[in-house]
């Protein structure tokens, strides 16, 4: 399986006291692969620098550059398809380039794209993608 993951689910993902840590911890034991591009990478430093403590963001973003389990995409086509967040298009710009299960994501302004037919994209809460990893684990 493979998804892009908003920089919002990475965040609450990698807290060692978060419900949502089994994400990371399923992806570091190679349980789903996470599709990138370097304006997403940017965004998740960015971001980790923000919020998180003091060298987390480093290590995460040694953890993505190293992983076999990240797979770098460039984008040849821009879709534009988030007006409200337009800084959200390079996420869905990716799941498409990628060809990816989901983009994971907490953010109501993908909701759009839910109903999108062409070029069809499933969005997914983080919470519904713990759902979907503990099924396949059982």
């Amino acid at each position: 399986m493979k998804v892009v993951i908003d920089s919002n689910v990475l965040v609450a993902m990698i807290g060692k006291r978060s419900l949502l840590r089994p994400l990371w911890d399923t992806f570091i034991e190679g349980k789903y692969k996470v599709a990138v591009s370097e304006d997403i990478l940017k965004e998740y430093e960015e971001i980790l620098q923000r919020h998180s403590a003091n060298g987390v963001d480093k290590l995460v973003m040694e953890i993505f550059v190293e992983s076999p389990d990240v797979h770098f995409h460039s984008v040849y086509y821009k879709w534009n398809m988030i007006t409200e967040d337009p800084d959200d298009n390079k996420f869905f710009d990716i799941a498409v380039a990628a060809n990816v299960d989901f983009i994971v994501t907490n953010d109501s302004h993908f909701n759009k794209i839910k109903a999108v037919e062409f070029p069809k994209v499933n969005i997914i809460s983080s919470a519904a993608f713990l759902d979907v990893l503990k099924s396949d684990l059982i």
